[in-house]
């Protein structure tokens, strides 16, 4: 064999053997992708199908193994936590919020149900000082609000809620036979099976953590998320209960404990939205009807989003999970996973 015949051999068998290559040759444009990130203030572009990894790349002076900030990406684990609760017989989603928190027997909270208060239906005031540190006591702060929508039909995306069921949890924690606070059952519960130690919680005087945002993680770590969503929820949940968490709502079906789906894209009247964009504006005026992450992508897409165009993707479909984090900027979920998906 002649040496320029070998040595071309020998290059095509470093490109096979490269993820990236191995990427490319499968559909994926990562290329292109990267590109993408990087110009519009990405730090981080991972991705990993099938379990492995097969591009990770950094930008703008980001380094690898750098933890950052999920901001609303934190709202899934919490969601996690609380199906698991279901699992375990500490709550059931139909169940009133009032047979736990006596103040709201009186009024339009007394026949909300825990459900509307995790995908965000349940009509209370968002009450954005709940971010805020230094507070004596969020969670007392959340359950005084007031209702400024109707339950079951109102998405009002905000910190309120999340709040209210901390404390809905929290006596169900420490009941006759329990001591353990919600905090320590996440870790247990959802964390420690995804590899994951104990995060930043942002707690107030009484110890009660935000649960609307907070986290901070790599790439790497908050891909574990993914991987639970391509297993359909192990090693946390049964797949039965992931189905539920995942359905949506009748005032969103596009959302629910902390996860976004595509299900309607694809569908006559879809809409591609923007949604940072849309949750700006004033949730009266918002219209969620066949809304969409993006459209031809594939429709089982999953995504958590967190403030700042910090992305989590999975696709089941296509084994893929995939992970962007930077800053604001004029990004578009769909420029990317179109990109990338070819």
């Amino acid at each position: 064999m002649s040496p320029s015949r070998r040595h071309f051999l020998q290059l095509l068998s470093g490109l096979a053997a490269s993820p990236l290559a191995a990427a490319e040759a499968a559909g994926l444009n990562i290329s292109a992708a990267s590109k993408y990130v990087a110009s519009h203030k990405g730090n981080a572009l991972f991705i990993k199908q099938h379990g492995k990894v097969i591009h990770e790349s950094y930008f703008n002076g980001a380094k690898r193994g750098e933890a950052r900030r999920i901001y609303s990406g934190t709202k899934g684990f919490w969601g996690l936590a609380a199906m698991a609760a279901v699992e375990d017989g500490l709550i059931s989603l139909d169940e009133k919020v009032s047979a736990t928190l006596p103040s709201w027997n009186e009024g339009g909270k007394k026949d909300i149900v825990i459900e509307q208060l995790l995908d965000f239906s349940c009509g209370l005031e968002r009450c954005l000082r709940l971010h805020q540190d230094g507070l004596k006591d969020r969670n007392q702060m959340a359950v005084d609000r007031p209702l400024v929508g109707t339950p079951g039909r109102s998405f009002i995306y905000g910190p309120s809620p999340l709040q209210v069921f901390h404390e809905v949890l929290k006596k169900k924690l420490t009941g006759k036979w329990r001591t353990e606070s919600p905090t320590h059952y996440l870790e247990r519960r959802v964390l420690r099976p995804l590899g994951l130690g104990s995060q930043r919680y942002l707690a107030d005087a009484k110890g009660n953590p935000l649960l609307a945002a907070g986290f901070l993680m790599t790439p790497a770590q908050w891909a574990r998320m993914g991987d639970l969503l391509l297993a359909n929820g192990r090693p946390v949940l049964k797949a039965s209960s992931m189905d539920a968490l995942l359905e949506g709502s009748s005032a969103n079906a596009a959302y629910s404990f902390g996860f976004w789906n595509n299900r309607a894209a694809g569908k006559p009247g879809a809409r591609e939205i923007d949604i940072e964009d849309l949750l700006e504006v004033d949730w009266d005026r918002q219209n969620w009807a066949q809304v969409c992450i993006a459209k031809d992508v594939p429709q089982d897409l999953i995504a958590c989003i967190g403030s700042g165009y910090q992305r989590l993707y999975a696709i089941p479909s296509r084994g893929l999970v995939i992970v962007r984090q930077g800053v604001n900027a004029s990004y578009s979920d769909g420029q990317l996973l179109r990109t990338l998906l070819g």
